[in-house]
């Protein structure tokens, strides 16, 4: 069935797969910088998923919901934004939403615990697993720890998978369209210390 301008319907609550080929050198940068300490919100695993969308398309039988235009996705802290969304749910509540962003991409939005940081992605595609409490961005993929309004780190790759358990960033290079060597890149800048903050 169709139904437009969805009003934040809510869904009950319920590990990304490694890159076969994975720059080591890189990745254990990436850990390094964010890896150790982005600990997100852990109530998020557990919250109900809500949406908004321009138009929805709801199959009970294969628990499947198809969202389109302008869709959000709030769980939690969790905030996806996409062109489309399909949002399935497993037997046990689990939900696996795989997101295109269309011309603006998809991009994901998360709180960490007990701080006023975020981890801010965006890629062509994005998958979200509320089991494995991981998400993969795939595709031109950027992803962004925040203070405040700041962009303290940054990593870009074809592929980046963030899993919220482990709390372990992958970044994965690979050819681009335009013929490039497709790198994986980043920018980290230093922790803050109690020591260095209290003179501020």
């Amino acid at each position: 069935m169709h139904a437009e301008k969805v009003p934040d319907v809510r869904c009950p609550p319920a590990r990304p797969c490694h890159a076969a080929r994975l720059l080591l050198p890189c990745v254990l940068v990436v850990l390094a910088g964010f890896g150790l300490t982005a600990r997100a919100e852990r109530a998020d695993r557990q919250a109900p998923l809500a949406f908004t969308a321009d138009t929805a398309r709801v199959d009970d039988q294969k628990a499947v919901h198809t969202l389109s235009g302008n869709v959000e996705i709030t769980k939690g802290s969790i905030v996806i934004k996409a062109a489309q969304v399909e949002v399935r749910q497993g037997k046990d509540g689990h939900q696996i939403a795989v997101a295109t962003g269309g011309a603006k991409r998809a991009t994901f939005r998360q709180k960490r615990e007990g701080l006023e940081e975020f981890i801010e992605g965006e890629a062509e595609r994005l998958e979200y697993d509320s089991r494995a409490d991981a998400v993969k961005l795939v595709g031109q993929a950027v992803m962004r720890r925040l203070r405040g309004s700041t962009v303290a780190d940054e990593v870009n790759g074809s592929v980046i998978t963030y899993d919220n358990t482990s709390e372990v960033f992958q970044v994965q290079g690979g050819a681009t369209a335009g013929g490039g060597t497709g790198r994986v890149r980043g920018v980290l800048t230093p922790r803050e210390t109690p020591a260095a903050g209290a003179g501020r």
